[in-house]
């Protein structure tokens, strides 16, 4: 799995139209899998720093409980009704809790004060689907972690 700075040197004009897209918002939508295996979705927010892609919850969050139980995700930017509607990012992979109360206390600078979590993210897959140029059609250009980039384009 590939942390978000190993993506972005791989394919950073991807991961440059992905965070214009995942800028374009606060809220997120994160799926993560409940106890049973069925999904779960929850608005979320990330943090882009020191070269990972963080993923923070609220103490003791069910999103939370599914990601220490299971850590893989998926992950949708916000989006737009039409016409605004340009675009949207998609990554998924699998998390790991860091606990260090420094760490902790770094990432989430100018978060609500008390206790909470937070994960970081190793990716697996990421993905934007955009109008083309002359907005007839749709791209979806994709990463895949041991397949590289891809490119498809939608009439």
């Amino acid at each position: 799995m590939a942390r978000w700075s190993e993506v972005e040197r791989e394919v950073p004009e991807l991961v440059a139209i992905a965070r214009e897209f995942l800028d374009a918002g606060v809220h997120k939508t994160l799926a993560t899998l409940r106890r049973d295996g069925s999904p779960r979705i929850s608005g979320t927010e990330i943090v882009l720093r020191d070269g990972d892609l963080w993923l923070g919850s609220m103490w003791q969050a069910l999103k939370a409980h599914d990601l220490q139980r299971d850590p893989r995700f998926a992950l949708h930017s916000p989006s737009t009704d039409p016409p605004g509607w340009r675009g949207d990012a998609k990554l998924a992979g699998r998390v790991a809790e860091v606990t260090d109360p420094e760490m902790v206390a770094r990432i989430n600078e100018g978060a609500p004060p008390g206790p909470s979590h937070l994960f970081r993210a190793d990716i697996t897959e990421l993905s934007v689907v955009r109008l083309a140029e002359g907005g007839d059609s749709l791209v979806v250009e994709s990463w895949h972690e041991g397949r590289g980039l891809s490119r498809v384009e939608r009439r």
